[in-house]
């Protein structure tokens, strides 16, 4: 009998859970978006809602919680009823969180689990234009004259300090590190050569390229951009494993239904191949990834052991 009602009561978990599916979604949605509006995330999460919005004939609200390097957000993601309504968008300051200073409120793919993984944005390294014009070349200038070169980050646990230490564990170079407290606040010391180098989005920086103000080394990704088809990959460059992605992906709180999950999944990924949407990005240096809650999990583990690493070797500390 025992058997009987466990088959029974599991046979009712998966017909509930079907029924909440089909009826998914019943009221309007809401994505959590941890930076300000206006910012590429949020720009991003506004996309991707409008397409949502189509495809469910419910409101997707866009709703910015910034600060704590992502934990507001998602700890109100956290916190919201498992059944599809509220998305998060986790940025890689998320996982690198849960490396630098975790917190057991909202892991990914712990308290929050992946459904699919939106844009893949490869940093590009910049130099003030009286630098050398190769990435070889400068390595060989950053060994000839130990800390003469600066190059400007975001402050502990940021991307960019994240791969200028990886830069110079690898090379065995010494660079200064200047941090900045805003997000892309370098760049008027950048022109002026106050600061040196950087390691940023490629929007940020490409009519800064284009007009001459700055000039590209490489792409921290595994390939070219369009945008910018003269500018080699750090591997094409000669340094090889070092790779610095932006990204950003779709979660929702542990224990929402598998089949929410895969319903949910469905029409990302349709959103984020709409033709539109593909040629912004492509726009941006920018492309999606679109991949499954499975493929999204491993990509996260896998980060979460990169950038471990980085933050180990350098003795980086949470601010």
């Amino acid at each position: 009998m025992s058997v009987i009602k466990w088959g029974l009561s599991l046979f009712l978990l998966l017909f509930c859970a079907l029924a909440l599916a089909q009826s998914f979604p019943s009221r309007p949605m809401k994505i959590l978006v941890p930076s300000v509006a206006g910012s590429s995330p949020d720009i991003r999460a506004r996309q991707i809602a409008a397409k949502l919005a189509e495809a469910f004939g419910q409101p997707v609200i866009v709703e910015n919680r910034p600060g704590a390097n992502g934990l507001i957000a998602a700890r109100e993601a956290v916190k919201a009823t498992p059944d599809g309504h509220t998305l998060f968008l986790a940025l890689i300051n998320n996982a690198v969180s849960d490396v630098l200073n975790p917190d057991p409120c909202c892991r990914l793919t712990k308290e929050l689990v992946p459904v699919s993984r939106f844009t893949m944005t490869p940093l590009v390294m910049v130099v003030h234009p009286s630098l050398p014009s190769t990435l070889a070349q400068y390595l060989e200038l950053a060994k000839a004259k130990p800390d003469s070169l600066t190059y400007a980050s975001h402050g502990p646990g940021s991307i960019s300090q994240l791969f200028g230490e990886w830069l110079k564990a690898e090379r065995g170079i010494r660079l200064l590190e200047v941090p900045y407290k805003g997000v892309n606040s370098e760049l008027p010391d950048l022109h002026g050569a106050q600061v040196s180098t950087a390691f940023v989005v490629p929007q940020v920086v490409l009519a800064s390229i284009r007009s001459g103000k700055l000039r590209a080394l490489a792409v921290a990704g595994p390939e070219r951009l369009s945008i910018l088809p003269d500018i080699p990959t750090t591997a094409q460059a000669g340094v090889r494993g070092l790779e610095a992605i932006a990204w950003n992906g779709i979660f929702v709180p542990a224990g929402t239904p598998q089949p929410v999950i895969e319903r949910l999944h469905r029409e990302l990924v349709r959103a984020y191949r709409a033709p539109e949407v593909e040629a912004q990005l492509r726009a941006t240096g920018s492309y999606a990834a679109a991949d499954t809650p499975e493929q999204f999990a491993a990509f996260v583990r896998s980060e979460n052991d990169k950038w471990a690493r980085v933050i180990r070797d350098a003795g980086i500390k949470a601010p």
